[in-house]
């Protein structure tokens, strides 16, 4: 059996970064199941699928390619947004929880385990996952990050739009039907509020050795900051 490590928290906390350093740490496969929703997502706002089609939605997730996967507009901030309502959907989820499971139990590339960061990793999709991260930081600070991240990528974002976004971004998250986000009981709590990236790296890793021992891999380098 493969090992698993179950990264969750809201948008813009930083887990995805965590989870690929981890990843890397480990020689683990790493698994963005965000990229499945905003793929979902930017499928549905191609074809002009609303998102409050249940049945629309959920056949656009059992169409996803590769090709889907590595659209550059997946990290747009309307992907983001879309992505939020989509994951909402019962169906949608439904349709990418094989996918995600089927990734941790056998990961690609022969790994001898897998990194999985998300919103209901350690809560639904790998409940039993060998250590599990939940990540996240005031709200504040995670639209600072996000602010900043767009501005460096040549956007014009307002702090207080992006402020406003993820706020309702977690109300969404938070209150959904299936899967809100929560943090698993057993789930290691990282604020990283007040830490930088190496720091936040540090104090993922030791809880991670403490559960799977030392890591064997060549350590990873710094990781470009995106504010996950």
């Amino acid at each position: 059996m493969s090992r698993v490590v179950a990264v969750d928290g809201p948008a813009a906390s930083g887990k995805g970064t965590l989870a690929r350093r981890l990843a890397a740490q480990y020689g683990f496969a790493h698994l963005d199941t965000g990229r499945l929703y905003r793929a979902v997502a930017l499928r549905c706002l191609k074809r002009r699928v609303d998102a409050a089609d249940e049945n629309a939605a959920a056949a656009e997730a059992r169409r996803l390619t590769q090709a889907d996967l590595d659209d550059p507009e997946l990290r747009s901030e309307a992907s983001g947004r879309m992505a939020s309502r989509v994951a909402a959907l019962p169906l949608v989820r439904q349709a990418l929880v094989d996918y995600q499971r089927r990734f941790a139990a056998t990961p690609p590339g022969g790994a001898a385990g897998a990194v999985i960061d998300g919103r209901d990793i350690g809560t639904v999709i790998c409940p039993r996952a060998d250590a599990k991260l939940f990540v996240t930081a005031t709200v504040e600070e995670r639209a600072r990050r996000r602010h900043k991240e767009l501005l460096g990528q040549g956007g014009d974002a307002i702090y207080a739009a992006v402020l406003r976004d993820l706020m309702e971004r977690d109300a969404r998250d938070s209150s959904r039907s299936v899967a809100p986000l929560v943090q698993a009981e057993d789930a290691f709590l990282l604020d990283t509020t007040t830490m930088d990236a190496e720091a936040a790296f540090a104090a993922a890793l030791a809880f991670v050795e403490s559960k799977l021992g030392p890591a064997r891999a060549t350590p990873a380098g710094p990781s470009a900051s995106r504010s996950d």
